[in-house]
């Protein structure tokens, strides 16, 4: 959803909240949510990069790496971390230069304009053999100050002790959270320090020269550091080196979290070099994921580009999402005047006028929006005019900042889509909140996702796997087993096979394993159990 400039953060929250399916609150607040029939809130945290408190030379970057660290490792469905950009937009508006450690007065104001439930006050000291972090967590709702947290580990173990520490104030955030410590750092992705080093002085760098030397030296140190292949994608794309900027986006995994906004901007980057296949396949793979105005309005150009007549449905549906936007009405009056349809063109361009009285292409007639022939473009033109209007705003941080506190909005929002796509958001939410650790929320959302589309395996399969990781063997074999009356899937089958061998249920495992690999052949996990198998079966052969 684009919000307007002057959209501030506390009226994003007044109308974000509202994306989060009601699992997605506070535990202490979701009982007595859910007997009232409404939806609770989540947590908004604002993270104040850590103060340095030693006299050590060069380490200054550590202090933009625990905000940086903490975005990655707690913002989750149920508890949003605020994005580095509003937070310096916040400092800009009280009037504090950036890297400049303000007093806590100021940094109060900063959290109050922010309308956050917590700021996380740090610092840090090294004595050139151990670094000691510690954080405070400022309740904006009382206000005071928590109780500080500590922790210290050698400098190159800086990954581990940050998710030391971010496991420390998530249990004061959520005193319910059962994941146990050891578990939690280790479920962390690995981090080398020279590759989170460089990421950090890429970010603080002030040229594009700089921001690109740094990322490509942290992506070679880390070649699966997807948040460096985002950011030097973003960087290629803003200096117009096009070719670059797609080959970096392409990097990155479906699977990572930054993956949204790595198609967002792959397909816009794809766009400006004259790939429109590529760029269509990069937006739907984030419409299929997030209801956003900017991405159907942007499927809607490509596929204007490309003669294809949904152009008109998306922006359609661009307008239901943000009625308000002037850009989505003026391309819907181009489509419509290039399918013939004038009047429904002049009242798009009188819509437009509405919200922009001095759009200068809105003032023209609707046969302005024609080619100089004057005629209807046929779908297999090649040499139309570019006049739709591209959307360069990708907005999932606010979309996520609303979706923390609120429900209905995205289900309202999903009303206009496709029950599939309605699922797999739910699905994708749930595998999030799992890998945060929030199992029950978790199986909410899993359990919602299949009852919006009774057909989709994905949820019953996500269910499976997450009873499987909880222990409860029987709960998650009747889920795989559901799943695949709906469709065969590898993953379900992995699940079975997983639990047959646990059992040694040795030949139903290996027909399990033999299924999974009819399905994919090259799959890793499945090759990986066949292995297992074949050495559980040399054991047995043993004397």
């Amino acid at each position: 959803m684009k919000l307007p400039a002057a959209f501030t953060v506390a009226a994003a929250l007044s109308l974000f909240l509202c994306l989060a399916p009601c699992s997605a609150l506070g535990a202490d607040d979701s009982a007595e949510s859910t007997q009232a029939g409404t939806r609770s809130v989540g947590r908004i945290v604002v993270a104040i990069p850590f103060a340095n408190a030693s006299p050590t030379p060069g380490l200054e970057w550590l202090g933009e790496s625990f905000p940086e660290t903490f975005h990655q490792q707690l913002n989750s469905p149920v508890l949003y971390i605020v994005s580095r950009e509003e937070r310096l937009r916040a400092y800009d508006r009280q009037g504090v230069p950036a890297g400049v450690h303000a007093s806590r007065a100021v940094l109060y104001r900063i959290a109050e304009q922010l309308d956050v439930d917590y700021a996380v006050l740090g610092a840090y000291r090294y004595d050139g053999t151990r670094l000691t972090a510690s954080a405070q967590l400022l309740d904006m709702r009382a206000p005071r100050l928590l109780p500080e947290v500590t922790e210290s580990a050698p400098l190159a173990e800086l990954a581990t002790l940050q998710s030391a520490l971010a496991w420390d104030l998530l249990r004061l955030i959520r005193t319910d959270f059962s994941v146990p410590k050891d578990k939690y750092i280790a479920s962390a992705a690995p981090m080398r320090l020279d590759a989170l080093e460089n990421y950090v002085r890429g970010m603080l760098a002030t040229t594009a020269e700089e921001k690109v030397q740094r990322y490509r030296e942290a992506v070679r140190l880390n070649p699966n550091y997807a948040e460096a292949w985002l950011e030097l994608g973003k960087t290629y794309y803003a200096q117009h080196e096009y070719e670059p900027s797609m080959a970096a986006l392409g990097q990155i995994q479906a699977s990572s979290a930054v993956a949204r906004e790595a198609n967002f901007y792959l397909g816009l980057a794809a766009y400006a070099h004259g790939d429109f296949g590529k760029s269509e396949s990069a937006f739907e793979f984030v419409a299929a994921r997030l209801p956003l105005a900017e991405v159907y309005n942007n499927l809607g150009v490509v596929a204007a580009r490309r003669g294809e007549k949904k152009a008109a449905e998306y922006f359609e549906r661009a307008i239901q999402n943000d009625p308000s936007d002037a850009d989505y009405h003026f391309n819907l009056a181009v489509t419509l005047a290039q399918a013939g349809d004038r009047a429904g063109a002049a009242r798009e361009l009188r819509a437009t006028l509405d919200l922009r009285p001095n759009d200068s292409e809105a003032k023209a007639s609707p046969d302005s929006l024609l080619p100089a022939t004057g005629h209807v473009i046929p779908s297999s033109a090649t040499a139309k005019v570019d006049i739709e209007r591209i959307n360069y705003n990708y907005q999932e941080d606010a979309f996520r900042q609303m979706t923390t506190q609120m429900g209905s909005w995205a289900e309202q929002r999903f009303m206009l889509a496709d029950p599939r796509a309605h699922a797999r958001y739910h699905v994708e939410l749930g595998k999030e909140l799992l890998a945060h650790g929030f199992t029950s929320e978790a199986e909410a959302e899993f359990r919602h996702a299949a009852a919006v589309d009774p057909s989709s395996a994905a949820a019953l399969t996500a269910l499976a796997e997450d009873y499987d990781e909880r222990g409860e063997a029987g709960e998650a074999r009747a889920e795989a087993e559901a799943a695949l009356r709906i469709r065969e899937s590898a993953e379900a089958y992995l699940i079975l096979a997983r639990l047959d061998l646990r059992e040694d249920r040795i030949e139903a495992a290996a027909e399990d394993i033999d299924r999974l690999l009819r399905l994919e052949p090259g799959n890793s996990a499945g090759q990986d159990m066949k292995r297992t198998l074949a050495a559980k079966l040399a054991e047995k052969a043993q004397p």
